[in-house]
């Protein structure tokens, strides 16, 4: 390891203080930003508050970058492990606490707090966790101050949330939805309602495609209307569709008139299709674009950070309206293809016509036909040759498992 350098090592004690004045570097080790901030949460019973990500400024805007993207941490910045970065704006969540700004130059009695030191924890819930604090103080026959370093617990209380139950949700910000849907179901009942309502909309919206449609309902039951349509504008529409077909009759009723009229007419669409056809696995939620389109273009969609994988996988083509139900369905194009060819080119020029399938067809030939093409995602075309929308290879995987499968403990899951 090079002198003086912050690398974290298990164990290794990296001060905040430092860390809050090094530049934020893409995966090649090029400066795109500077940490200004560290948000943390506190620990569960008797643990050490952790981090959960950095608060950066890049391209002029205050973003938030999770501690699980950090590749490395050292004199030359915090590296980024890949090349993607979310640029949406930072904002707070409650049960978390930003050291900068928060903790940092508190008054502790005649100390002050001066900086606080983090250490890299390995483990089955691996990260960074608050270990020191470094206390500072003056006197008037001394004007320069003294230190001493103390073990966290001297300032917990400054990391205490005001609900119980805000942290905890503050605490699974940075994990799989998969793993936080995990999480909630070894709650009580009321504490899952808690933390829920703690959640922001995007978060609780990932973590309800994560659990059976029953448990969706009943996490969900509570939430005033306004909340309710709010959290289902941020789910994919197969996946509400779903939920809102378990729904007694009235509240879903209720519920499509409080939608956008354009999502609700693309909901009531798909919930006129009989369950255990390729009309109730679609979603309308693809990338379409026109023939006349560039290659250049196509890749500049599919690095939305929003998309999902699945969907990105492949640019459908059409005559406009290029939103489901379309003109006149061309044909695919796949990513890998896209990375083949020049950007110039249009996607007229490279688009491969395979097979569709019809709203009607069972779920069950959905998966032999995506299986015998080895297709991460299908086409659904109607008997005009308009796109309908796509069926994705892990919305079919969901229904060919045991119905009980979201019920059980996922092998190697964090909490």
């Amino acid at each position: 390891m090079v002198a003086g350098s912050l690398r974290y090592m298990v164990g290794e004690l990296i001060y905040a203080f430092r860390v809050m004045r090094l530049p934020l570097l893409d995966t090649g080790g090029a400066p795109i930003g500077k940490i200004d901030d560290i948000v943390v949460v506190s620990g569960r019973a008797t643990e050490a508050p952790r981090v959960l990500g950095f608060v950066a400024t890049s391209q002029r805007r205050s973003i938030f970058v999770s501690s699980s993207r950090i590749a490395s941490l050292d004199n030359s910045g915090a590296r980024l492990k890949s090349w993607d970065v979310d640029l949406n704006p930072f904002r707070a969540r409650d049960g978390e606490r930003l050291l900068g700004r928060e903790i940092l130059d508190r008054k502790i009695g005649d100390e002050t707090v001066s900086d606080v030191a983090l250490a890299y924890q390995s483990g089955r819930n691996p990260g960074w966790h608050i270990t020191k604090v470094r206390l500072a103080k003056r006197n008037l026959l001394n004007p320069r101050p003294s230190y001493r370093l103390v073990d966290w617990e001297h300032i917990a209380h400054m990391f205490a949330p005001q609900t119980a139950m805000a942290a905890e949700a503050a605490r699974l910000r940075d994990m799989h939805p998969s793993d936080v849907a995990a999480v909630i179901r070894a709650l009580p009942l009321e504490q899952r309602r808690l933390v829920a309502a703690a959640m922001d909309d995007e978060r609780l919206a990932d973590v309800l495609e994560e659990l059976p449609e029953d448990e969706q309902l009943r996490l969900i039951e509570g939430l005033d209307m306004e909340r309710l349509t709010n959290v289902f504008e941020e789910m994919e529409f197969d996946d509400l569709a779903d939920l809102l077909a378990q729904m007694p009759g009235e509240q879903r009723s209720r519920v499509l008139e409080a939608m956008d009229d354009d999502d609700a007419e693309t909901m009531r669409q798909l919930l006129s299709y009989a369950e255990g056809t390729a009309g109730s696995l679609m979603t309308p939620d693809v990338i379409v674009m026109s023939p006349d389109s560039t290659v250049a273009d196509a890749l500049a969609r599919i690095r939305e950070p929003e998309i999902l994988v699945s969907i990105a996988a492949q640019v459908f083509v059409a005559h406009a309206p290029h939103y489901p139900p379309t003109g006149t369905y061309l044909g695919v194009v796949h990513f890998q293809r896209l990375l083949r060819e020049s950007p110039q080119l249009t996607l007229g020029q490279c688009v491969e016509m395979e097979a569709t399938i019809s709203p009607t067809m069972t779920e069950r030939e959905v998966a032999e036909r995506l299986a015998s093409y080895n297709l991460l995602a299908v086409a659904v075309c109607d008997a005009n040759n308009r796109l309908l929308g796509a069926i994705t290879v892990d919305d079919v995987l969901d229904r060919t498992l045991p119905a009980n499968w979201r019920r059980r403990p996922i092998s190697g899951a964090t909490s």
